[in-house]
């Protein structure tokens, strides 16, 4: 049986979902990997809700937030891109490879892109085979 990834995403309300969502109703087809949750910025994504999908069974992370300079809330995306690349450095530390974790900036208008990123997401996770962080969690419960 051939692995398939979850993949968990996190989309900023104003830019990023509404490209992802425009990929839909666009019918462009794109990887099925993709677990959508939807938050105000991505400036508001704190680094646990990432680690917590990982223990929870994701095998890859996907962030999304609008262009650098575009944020709805002047600089949430600045603040998202200082925490990303903490918790590289983070995953790495622990053993984890932090190509799972991807940072993307979409907006609204970019459909195709979204559906082009969730393909490459998806072929990443694929090739680096499933997270094994929720079954050690799980000795430790």
């Amino acid at each position: 049986m051939e692995f398939e990834p979850k993949i968990v995403s996190f989309l900023c309300n104003w830019c990023s979902y509404t490209g992802a969502d425009l990929a839909g109703t666009s019918r462009m087809k794109y990887a099925s990997n993709i677990r959508v949750v939807r938050v105000m910025c991505s400036g508001r994504v704190d680094p646990t809700f990432v680690l917590k999908s990982f223990r929870e069974g994701a095998d890859g992370v996907l962030i999304c937030g609008c262009h650098p300079g575009d944020c709805h809330y002047h600089e949430g995306n600045y603040k998202c891109l200082r925490r990303y690349h903490f918790l590289k450095k983070y995953m790495a530390q622990m053993g984890l490879n932090p190509d799972r974790l991807k940072l993307a900036w979409i907006s609204a208008s970019e459909g195709k892109e979204f559906a082009q990123l969730a393909d490459e997401m998806a072929e990443t996770i694929k090739s680096l085979g499933p997270c094994k962080v929720k079954e050690e969690m799980e000795i430790f419960d």
